[in-house]
């Protein structure tokens, strides 16, 4: 995504200073930082030293490219995230008098949390785990809702659940359903298997030692049981590489009035929830467990107690489903019981359920185990394993969720309503949605290729297969869709219409906008075009609403058709016309091929990221934009990159600005860098953030975190944000899809936003610039003449700090010493923002 990275590239022209260089102009508004002359402010002299700290955006760069020069040097941080400097740049401070007029240019380089070395790639497969995450925290604001906004964490967390169960499910489908009980059963599937050869039974049911039924489901089940401690040991060393930054220690507790109005993210909290991780990481792994100890007990139990079974396993199976139901209801207790707490950092000791939950489940499945394998002469294995209606619950239950999540988010919304919210208040049911929807085709997709893969040229299903093929509800559920394509081709279809009018429509504003040129008609069509594809990203949440309400319409389909035939969609309309029946088997086999296809994509998509760094990258783009945020809902989802790069960049700033109280920062934020800069400034204590200024450009803040996540960067918390940091640039441009304004009131004569800035800067070609000028959209923001006047406008801005500051807050470590800065912290932040109120937890 070369836009992403362009800003931090070199370009003409680079501010006064060291270089020599003269700066091209000024911005379309003439002025620096908020209207005010950028040589001072009223002949103020500048002190101190100045910094410049550059935050780059999605996709990522190299310090090289950041600071525009070959030899940078490395001042903090490892190979992971770290700080860089020009090696020219490295003992600036001491030569503060060469810098008095620029200041000292820093690269803060985060990309390899998201893309750094090949295993990563394998997070592809943990793609709906992060959506689910996601649902938490686009929860509408609310204002003193604490049951609601309870009730609104427990469901997400319970759709979360509910799709680790769905994905151990669907690993269980393949290895006990398809390879053990139907292909192991059948000598015509497992035959010509070498490797299943040895558990291959005869129509009688004779055969070797492992042929019998349970046996083999037993041996089976260790392929599920290790897809499990898999995601447990993911989940438990990603957070100890990437969320184990302890914060900037400014404990404030839950009955504390310094927690009330505060914006969430400003919290010690928030960017650190160890314990509640690793109690959701407890349930999760046992949630698996159990799940692979009931599909074990359903095939054995069941067979007891018909007739002739023996009274002494019939008696165990009973117990091992109570043993099963309570470990169950612990699990549930543990989900729903309690979620974050963002007032401090959760470093409390691990609770009996973290220690000794996912043991209790494992022992149980391997109880189940043993039950199953224990001799039963006669017990053959035909059609599908039993309990296979589990899919066909999970489904109901994801179903009766999504829409539970829409009554509260709806009822939020309306007690406190936000203007321009996502979908006003459905935000949070369509991407829980779209969650389950991602968790179906991974589960359907890898069920249908292995059942494909075994029953060779017959169709799952079909009475001449060698095998009955997965359960039934997974072909309804894949034959939906090809419906679910076409309804999306008509939508886009719809949305090009749009663009082009729009494209059309926008030509003479374009003409306009550059009265001093002549006009040109591909040149005008060309930045029209470039204003209307940007302006598509406001389209989008109704977009996801669409194909969410869609998805759940033709679920619901789906589980109905399965309920009422028992057959697949090809054979529930034989009988039913030559049109419908056509129909029926045209979508089945064109849904059996793109789920498994969409599963393969999965696989092939993460095997060239892992050989490729640049295909690396883009998956590196996907989790910039969804890992943002700290995992709340699902612990296997992939880490949270901000709980360490929030507290590097917020230790960087405190650290700095202590050493000296004359010394002056501005940190710089591009796309994805402008919301870790902002969440940064937030944990900063009141007298170091008169130290910094925030320059933010391309920034997502409102367009699209205010709108998706309301109760966390809605237009109280960007206000909150403006009064706190008193410095705040925002730079924007029309031709830009994902950056856009942060549409806050002028405060004291002093604007944010700063735009549109002109792209192309020139229309046609000019003495300056005799080739024409490229259109910039969401890059190289550090071109534009406005860039460099606003930075220099923002240090000028910068208020020096009174005397008395007493330093900056301690890491835990180094308990005993006073926590500096406290005495500012308990000022409110002005307005009603989305908060701690005292108690509070975000559900």
């Amino acid at each position: 995504m070369p836009s992403e990275h362009a800003h931090e590239g070199a370009r003409e022209g680079a501010a006064p200073g060291r270089n020599g260089q003269e700066p091209r102009g000024q911005d379309t508004y003439g002025q620096g930082a908020h209207g005010q002359d950028t040589h001072g402010q009223g002949g103020h002299e500048q002190q101190g030293l100045s910094l410049e700290l550059l935050v780059h955006g999605v996709g990522g760069t190299t310090p090289e490219e950041m600071l525009r020069d070959p030899r940078t040097e490395r001042i903090t941080g490892d190979t992971t995230a770290a700080v860089y400097r020009r090696t020219e740049d490295a003992d600036a401070e001491d030569r503060p008098g060469e810098y008095r007029d620029e200041p000292v240019p820093e690269a803060y380089c985060w990309s390899n949390l998201t893309s750094g070395n090949g295993a990563r790639a394998l997070w592809l497969i943990l793609l709906p785990f992060m959506v689910a995450n996601l649902a938490h925290w686009t929860r509408p604001a609310s204002d003193g809702r604490r049951r609601m906004v309870r009730l609104h964490g427990v469901l997400v967390r319970l759709v979360a659940l509910s799709l680790t169960v769905l994905l151990v499910g669907a690993v269980c489908e393949v290895a006990l359903d398809l390879i053990a009980w139907q292909c192991g059963g059948s000598q015509e599937c497992a035959g010509g298997r070498d490797w299943l050869a040895f558990m291959a039974a005869g129509p009688d049911g004779s055969g070797g030692w492992w042929s019998r039924p349970g046996r083999r489901l037993a041996l089976a089940a260790v392929i599920p049981a290790a897809a499990t401690g898999l995601l447990w040991w993911l989940s438990h060393r990603t957070w100890s590489a990437y969320e184990s930054q302890q914060p900037l220690d400014t404990t404030v507790t839950e009955d504390d009035p310094k927690a009330n109005g505060r914006p969430a993210l400003s919290l010690p909290g928030f960017w650190y929830g160890k314990r509640h991780v690793a109690r959701l990481r407890a349930a999760h792994t046992a949630a698996g467990f159990l799940t692979i100890g009931a599909m074990l007990a359903a095939a054995s139990t069941r067979y007891d107690r018909k007739p002739g079974g023996s009274t002494a396993l019939d008696a165990f199976g009973w117990a091992l489903e109570g043993l099963l139901l309570a470990c169950g209801a612990w699990v549930l207790y543990v989900v729903c019981r309690r979620g974050r707490k963002d007032t401090r950092a959760d470093n409390d000791d691990e609770s009996l359920s973290v220690t000794a939950l996912p043991g209790v489940a494992l022992g149980i499945t391997v109880l189940a185990a043993v039950h199953g394998a224990w001799s039963r002469p006669g017990w053959v294995s035909s059609q599908t394993l039993p309990g296979d209606e589990t899919f066909g619950v999970v489904a109901v239950f994801q179903g009766a969720l999504v829409v539970a999540l829409g009554v509260v988010g709806v009822a939020l919304y309306r007690d406190r309503p936000v203007e321009r919210t996502a979908l006003g208040g459905f935000a949070p049911a369509a991407v829980a949605m779209l969650a389950c929807a991602l968790g179906g085709v991974l589960s359907g997709g890898v069920a249908q290729r292995v059942g494909d893969w075994l029953d060779g040229p017959a169709t799952p299903g079909s009475p001449d297969a060698p095998i009955a093929g997965p359960p039934t509800l997974l072909t309804w559920q894949a034959s939906i869709i090809p419906l679910l394509l076409v309804f999306v081709l008509v939508l886009m279809g719809w949305f090009a219409f749009k663009l082009w009018r729009r494209a059309k429509a926008l030509r003479e504003n374009v003409n306009s906008m550059y009265p001093e040129s002549l006009p040109d008609e591909s040149r005008s069509r060309r930045i029209g075009g470039a204003i209307a594809r940007a302006a598509l990203t406001d389209e989008a949440p109704w977009l996801v609403a669409t194909v969410a309400v869609v998805t759940l319409v033709l679920g619901g389909g789906a589980v109905l058709g399965t309920v009422l035939t028992d057959q697949v969609p090809g054979q529930a309309a034989d009988g039913a016309g030559a049109v419908l029946n056509g129909a029926a088997d045209t979508v089945q086999a064109l849904g059996s091929w793109m789920v498994g296809f969409g599963f393969l994509l999965f696989l092939t998509w993460g095997r060239r990221a892992y050989r490729d760094p640049s295909a690396r990258r883009t998956i590196g783009i996907l989790w910039d934009v969804g890992t943002f945020w700290p995992r709340s809902a699902h612990p296997f989802a992939p880490p949270c990159y901000a709980e360490r790069a929030v507290p590097d960049l917020a230790w960087r700033m405190a650290m700095w600005t202590d050493k000296e109280p004359t010394r002056r920062l501005v940190i710089s934020g591009h796309s994805q860098g402008s919301v870790l800069a902002a969440s940064a400034v937030w944990q900063l204590d009141p007298e170091t953030r008169r130290q910094i200024a925030l320059l933010t450009y391309g920034s997502p803040l409102e367009r699209l975190y205010a709108r998706w996540f309301p109760a966390y960067f809605g237009p109280a918390q960007l206000e909150a944000l403006d009064k706190d940091v008193h410095c705040w640039s925002n730079l924007w441009r029309l031709t830009d899809p994902i950056g856009g304004p942060v549409r806050l009131q002028p405060v004291d004569g002093h604007r944010v936003d700063h735009g549109p800035l002109r792209d192309p800067v020139d229309y046609g070609r000019t003495k300056e610039r005799p080739l024409p000028a490229p259109i910039l959209a969401h890059g190289d923001y550090q071109a534009d003449p406005a860039f460099d006047e606003e930075r220099d406008g923002l240090l000028a801005r910068l208020r020096i700090p009174r005397e008395g500051l007493t330093g900056v807050p301690q890491q835990p470590a180094l308990a005993g010493q006073a926590v500096a800065g406290q005495g500012g912290t308990d000022r409110a932040v002005a307005g009603q923002a989305e908060g701690a109120a005292p108690g509070r937890s975000s559900g």
